[in-house]
């Protein structure tokens, strides 16, 4: 009998989202509607701030918090390199120049000490990715004097200080991609205590029935999704307790391998559990995929390699020996340890 293979991700998803959706479709009201202001009202009640507009996709959301910033030709923005792609498009779609800057090998965030050594007198923002769930250096990279972007795709439900991430900076963005901490299939949103830049976000957003021609975007969310998403953020919290319960069993099974676990930092919610290896991470990656276990590469390339830019030492070396295995909510008992013994077997040969 074959093994059913164990998806590196996968979303949470129940009947509540069945019916949700349903609900709407039985309505007619399909499009952007009520049902997205109401999503919009919960996420800003949650995160602790002023208002939220949603969109199409989290790196919507970070283009239209750029032009609602002002951000746009002859400025820089500092980006980290060890980062999603969408960063870098994002910076580029308002015709900014992307600044990557390197990692602090020990988080996998931005290096404060580094942003600040690639900032110069054009640097009009600093977008800040808590990455993997942990959250960043937000006192240092708040002090360095620049608005600052907080990137939370993969850190909805954190906190830094016990505050919520995303009440931090001037602006912060949201993903509800399909295997986020939380979904509605595509979708995010923009969260900011800056009232005139939410309506600037807002006229933004989109094009049609407009008195002038300024450039607008078609980047609405469905009332679908939003559906979708209300359900979700109910059930954000048992997400993040299943997160950090499953780490937890990572940590203890894991803890007397020679690789380095990720921080035990209690505000971590662990949207990637992610190892670092002695040696490249590639023989460790297809041997659990052998296995039936998909791992990954948590960053599939870093920014600095799609700008040719030399120097970025550390970020390479996190590259070369990161590695992601499955941890997410749907994740069954059973999985779990299949994970754990799978890691265990293939350890002697590809981890040390």
């Amino acid at each position: 009998m074959q093994t059913v293979p164990i998806l590196h991700s996968r979303p949470t998803l129940g009947q509540e989202e069945i019916d949700a959706v349903a609900g709407v479709i039985a309505s007619g009201n399909i499009s952007q509607g009520e049902v997205v202001d109401r999503f919009e009202r919960a996420m800003a009640a949650y995160t602790g701030v002023g208002g939220a507009v949603a969109a199409a996709s989290g790196t919507a959301c970070l283009h239209l918090a750029l032009l609602a910033m002002g951000i746009g030709q002859g400025d820089e923005v500092v980006i980290p390199t060890y980062v999603c792609s969408a960063l870098l498009h994002a910076v580029r779609f308002v015709g900014a120049r992307p600044v990557p800057s390197d990692v602090d090998p020990r988080t996998c965030n931005m290096d404060p000490d580094d942003v600040r050594a690639r900032m110069g007198p054009r640097t009009k923002a600093v977008i800040v990715p808590h990455l993997f769930g942990l959250p960043a250096d937000l006192d240092a990279l708040l002090a360095l004097g620049v608005p600052v972007i907080e990137d939370c795709a993969q850190a909805v439900g954190g906190t830094y200080r016990g505050k919520k991430l995303g009440a931090w900076g001037t602006a912060a963005v949201f993903s509800f991609y399909a295997t986020k901490v939380m979904t509605t299939g595509e979708g995010g949103m923009v969260v900011s205590n800056s009232m005139d830049l939410l309506g600037r976000v807002r006229d933004l957003r989109q094009y049609d029935n407009r008195d002038d021609p300024r450039v607008r975007y078609n980047y609405k969310m469905t009332d679908m999704q939003a559906a979708m998403g209300l359900v979700q953020l109910e059930r954000l919290p048992a997400f993040v307790a299943s997160r950090r319960a499953i780490a937890h069993r990572y940590c203890e099974a894991f803890r007397s391998l020679p690789l380095e676990l990720p921080p035990r930092d209690p505000e971590h919610i662990y949207y990637r559990f992610v190892l670092r290896l002695k040696k490249d991470a590639g023989a460790c990656i297809r041997a659990l995929g052998e296995k039936g276990v998909h791992c990954a590469r948590p960053v599939y390339k870093p920014v600095h390699r799609y700008l040719d830019l030399r120097g970025y030492e550390r970020a390479e070396e996190t590259w070369s020996r990161c590695v992601s295995i499955p941890l997410y909510p749907s994740l069954s008992e059973g999985e779990v340890e299949r994970i754990v013994e799978s890691v265990m077997d293939i350890s002697r040969e590809t981890i040390s």
